[in-house]
């Protein structure tokens, strides 16, 4: 058989690739073309190579492209099977007068014919030829070959119905299918523009897998793409926004790339655009935020001003979609709008190395206020969802859209103040919602994301309930009469101790708390501060709700471990002082009467505000001074007012529960207190260090007469005497 019979044979992939256009039925096929029959039965029949070839001839001349649908098709593969095909892709040895790569055309060519159907695309005959077939689209050859060109498009056509099925994606990754198609696409050769097509469906289909098996590869072309980017003068710069988000690493994008993309971002939000050349530049900062925060942006009088651009741009783009009534929103656009007005946010708050000076700051604070009324108004429709149905609670704009505003409000409540109140109703029913219904809430964070940033799964960073969004901002707002009263009649606080209950039991033992994220800590922390806020603000809520005898004893359980924990001082400062002022007001409860939880949680309070400082020796001086522990050291700017307030509140329970003082007393903390003042200097103990410490020992000395004596045996008075402590003096002199 010669060469050109085999390249005739090849067509039959051709008449596979164009027969998914044209599906007659199979009698009609047959009726006018009888002679198949025989031909496949020829086909069947075949003893040896040179006859399935010739057979093959044969079956190619008696059917036209479009002749042949998908049971045509399957009653060929059925005829040849997957053995031919499997020796034509591994021979190395080629009929005279052929190249050598001719037998494993046709075999591909055969291939991409069995493809076609999408159950032998899934074949693990199939599946196991895609190391092979990656191979090919990386062969170095006459780029003019005809015979080369059409084994490449035959090539992508398996590689392609391969990924359309359920499982192919990953089978292609595993296969090395990735770094073949990004060598593919760095080397230009013909069909290059195949090899990004089928990089894009990958990365889209399985993002995470395809970085972890090719990230080298990914990132040379991520390096040649933004090249291209930031030197592009036509249209194409506008298709190259769209492709960039999706090859962004989720870890951590090149210097280079970075600077590539934010000259090409500079250049084309610089321009006089219409929308759809302006929005998908939108799109790519907005992912860079998502993936780099501010760090993209190159400091100094360019960087300001293009962050400034930014934001100028995303908060005219959200009130123009928001304020006009009666438009489609481009809900995509939008909410990557949202997350560089985020950027914006952060970096207006930010203190230290902000890329904005004072003035900048300024007029964007200005210009994000008026795109958070246009938020305001857009979700001020909630309040009568009643008329649309709740599913409209569901839609993931709108889960953005509290994002955003809770973003703002943890920065900034006083203005806006009365639409915010407007609002809260509306926002405590919001997250109420979702709270209940949390896997929802969480499947609504992953929607946002995709909504906002790319059609990839991004980072963890988007929290996964829209409680956790708004914590900051209620945090300011119960320190305001208005807003507090409106939040506790729509239900706020007991919403708040539930979603602390549900949160508490993701850090309790039998969780391992190393895979949670950082926000899961910081809600706790925060709702921690709104409850804080209510003990001070709202004492009589805190002593007739029941949800908060239930918070109590969750306190008291837990502190005893927290305290032992590493890494977690914080969040035991915020437990332990909160628990200890809510003590005060709930003194007559049964389970503060000197039952274990409640001895175990004073214990751990105490020591808690115990370890705190140490005396620590100073060259050339004969006498300590007193110095924050190791530990309290690194985040005493975070951790003192929790301290104080503690030690406050340690010293208001003292009167109120009979038990404390001598269980304080068996802890000997009055005595280790003392000593520690004994072996200081005097001068290096601040004034409301003395006060805190004078508090605690008056009020002890005060409540039993054995602190009294301990004190007094711990050279008290003298102690008192020198730190010009004149209360514990009196009290210590006193039978």
């Amino acid at each position: 058989m010669s060469c050109c019979d085999l390249a005739a044979a090849g067509q039959l992939g051709k008449a596979g690739i164009m027969a998914s256009d044209c599906e007659p039925a199979l009698n009609q096929a047959e009726s006018r073309n009888p002679t198949l029959e025989r031909y496949l039965g020829a086909l069947r029949e075949a003893k040896n190579d040179s006859e399935q070839f010739a057979a093959l001839l044969l079956v190619t001349k008696a059917v036209k492209a479009g002749d042949i649908d998908a049971k045509t098709r399957r009653r060929i593969f059925d005829a040849v099977g997957f053995t031919f095909p499997n020796r034509l892709l591994t021979t190395k040895e080629a009929p005279d007068g052929c190249p050598d790569h001719v037998l494993r055309a046709l075999g591909v060519a055969l291939l991409a014919c069995f493809c076609s159907d999408p159950e032998l695309a899934a074949h693990p005959q199939v599946l196991n030829k895609i190391p092979i077939l990656s191979t090919f689209l990386t062969t170095r050859g006459d780029p003019d070959d005809a015979a080369r060109r059409s084994m490449i498009d035959d090539t992508y056509q398996c590689l392609t119905a391969v990924a359309g099925t359920p499982r192919g994606p990953r089978h292609l990754i595993a296969g090395g299918t990735v770094s073949a198609l990004c060598q593919a696409y760095l080397g230009h050769g013909y069909g290059f523009d195949q090899a990004l097509a089928l990089l894009v469906g990958l990365l889209a289909a399985a993002e995470t897998q395809c970085w972890k098996e090719a990230e080298p590869d990914l990132l040379a072309v991520l390096r040649g793409l933004s090249e291209d980017f930031q030197k592009a003068e036509d249209a194409s710069k506008f298709e190259l926004c769209q492709l960039l988000p999706l090859f962004l690493p989720p870890t951590t994008v090149p210097s280079e790339c970075l600077r590539d993309l934010q000259a090409g971002l500079a250049r084309i939000l610089g321009s006089k655009l219409s929308s759809w050349q302006r929005n998908p530049a939108l799109k790519l900062a907005a992912r860079l935020a998502h993936a780099c925060g501010s760090d993209w942006i190159p400091a100094g009088s360019s960087g300001s001003k293009f962050l400034a651009l930014l934001v100028n741009l995303a908060c005219v783009e959200v009130r123009l979609a928001l304020e006009e009534t009666g438009t489609e929103v481009k809900e995509d656009v939008v909410t990557a709008c949202y997350a560089l007005m985020e950027l914006g946010i952060q970096e207006c708050t930010r203190c230290e190395q902000s890329l904005l000076k004072e003035p900048q700051k300024v007029q964007l604070v200005s210009i994000m206020k008026e795109a958070i009324g246009a938020v305001i108004h857009y979700l001020q429709q909630g309040v009568l969802w009643q008329q649309v149905g709740p599913e409209k609670q569901k839609e993931p704009f709108v889960f953005a859209s509290v994002r955003i505003l809770g973003a703002w409000l943890a920065e900034e409540t006083s203005s806006l103040r009365k639409e915010v109140c407007q609002l809260l109703p509306f926002l405590v029913r919001y997250a109420k919602t979702l709270y209940e219904e949390a896997e929802e809430a969480n499947d609504l964070s992953q929607q946002v994301a995709t909504l906002a940033i790319s059609p990839t799964t991004p980072g963890p960073t988007w929290p996964g309930d829209a409680l956790r969004l708004l914590l900051p901002g209620w945090c300011h707002l119960t320190v305001e009469d208005g807003p507090r009263e409106i939040l506790i009649k729509e239900g706020a606080p007991s919403l708040l101790c539930k979603y602390f209950l549900q949160q508490w039991e993701l850090t309790s033992p039998g969780h391992d708390t190393s895979v949670l994220p950082d926000s899961v800590e910081i809600g706790l922390q925060t709702c921690c501060h709104i409850f804080l806020n209510l003990v001070v603000t709202a004492p009589g809520l805190i002593k007739r709700d029941a949800c908060f005898t239930s918070l109590m004893n969750t306190l008291m359980t837990s502190l005893p471990a927290l305290v032992q924990q590493q890494g977690r001082l914080l969040l035991a400062a915020n437990v332990a002082t909160l628990g200890l002022l809510m003590a005060r007001l709930l003194s007559t409860s049964p389970a503060l009467q000197g039952t274990p939880a409640s001895r175990g949680f004073f214990a751990a309070a105490i020591l808690f505000l115990s370890q705190s400082h140490v005396a620590r020796a100073t060259p050339g001086s004969d006498q300590a001074v007193l110095a924050l522990s190791p530990d309290y050291e690194g985040i005493w700017a975070d951790l003192q007012e929790l301290w104080f307030l503690g030690m406050q509140a340690f010293t208001g329970c003292v009167p109120l529960l009979p038990w404390l003082a001598p269980a304080a007393l068996r802890s000997r903390w009055p005595q280790e207190l003392l000593q520690l003042l004994g072996s200081v200097s005097p001068n290096s103990v601040k004034p409301e260090m003395v006060a805190a410490y004078q508090g605690v020992l008056v009020e002890l000395a005060r409540a039993n007469r054995l602190c009294r004596e301990a004190m007094r045996l711990q050279a008290g008075e003298e102690t008192a005497s020198h730190y010009r402590m004149a209360a514990l003096e009196q009290c210590l002199s006193e039978p």
